[in-house]
């Protein structure tokens, strides 16, 4: 692999690792099963592909992503909440329902092609860190504990005056959001932005996930959200060097397969326990 290939890899591997966080939110300290991120992944690059085009700027359009992620998250969390739908069916309602939104938002084709200007690079790192270390504090404030504690006990966390239903739409807003400002990061680095390109996020994201508990079992919730990004990155190093090895004589098509048996490796492996924290 060259040069260019390997910041491609560190690129998207960033980009993924912010995904991987909001997912981690939800499966890891929500204890929340939430499909709804393939359908946040590509609101997030609709909504920055049709801001930049708008006239919006780079800023202002990975805001309006992360805010709209932030809406199907919550739209997440009420079905769940007020209309007692299951985590998992509430998830896969919304993000069915994002496709045709998500079209609707692109004025009804299928793609839209963006010319952005340089530096997004730079704002992906600055973000990407600053995600981190944002996250990695709020996990141990007082709200961070309360979603820990909901993830653990929801009865229990009742019983010490935790609002259940405001603490799952937060905490499902912020995982959403995350994911949305990934999908973001990824229409306005790739120049463009497709109604399918938030196809198999959630699987992506679990590797990421897995991946970076096995490399960094460590306890403290600061270092699980960086697991994350470590993860990711390894996750498309893995994937670059099986697709460049010509033993295997493996084609880009054959990427599930990749990520299913390296999930499946990961989750099988003995080691430390997957909680990343008490």
């Amino acid at each position: 692999m060259n040069g260019y290939e390997w910041n491609i890899i560190l690129q998207i591997g960033l980009i993924y690792g912010i995904v991987a966080i909001g997912i981690f939110l939800s499966f890891r300290v929500l204890n929340f099963a939430d499909m709804t991120c393939d359908g946040a992944f590509t609101l997030g690059g609709c909504l920055a592909a049709v801001g930049i085009k708008l006239g919006l700027s780079v800023p202002m359009a990975l805001i309006f992503a992360f805010l709209g992620g932030g809406v199907a998250g919550w739209a997440t969390a009420c079905l769940h909440n007020y209309c007692k739908i299951t985590d998992i069916l509430a998830g896969i309602l919304v993000a069915f329902m994002l496709y045709s939104l998500n079209l609707r938002i692109m004025g009804g084709v299928p793609n839209v092609t963006l010319h952005v200007d340089g530096g997004c690079g730079k704002i992906l790192t600055s973000v990407g860190t600053g995600v981190i270390l944002v996250i990695g504090y709020l996990l141990i404030s007082d709200f961070g504990l309360a979603l820990r504690g909901l993830g653990q006990n929801r009865h229990l966390s009742q019983s010490y005056g935790i609002r259940t239903a405001k603490t799952i739409a937060t905490g499902l807003a912020l995982s959403n959001g995350l994911i949305a400002l990934g999908g973001s990061f990824f229409a306005l680095t790739q120049n463009f932005c497709d109604i399918g390109s938030g196809i198999g996020t959630l699987v992506i994201g679990l590797a990421s996930m897995v991946i970076g508990e096995k490399i960094l079992p460590f306890r403290s919730p600061a270092v699980a959200v960086a697991a994350c990004v470590v993860g990711s990155i390894v996750y498309r190093l893995i994937i670059g060097f099986a697709l460049h090895c010509d033993v295997l004589s493996l084609r880009s098509s054959d990427l599930n397969l990749i990520t299913g048996l390296l999930i499946i490796a990961f989750m099988t492996t003995r080691g430390r326990q997957k909680r990343c924290f008490p």
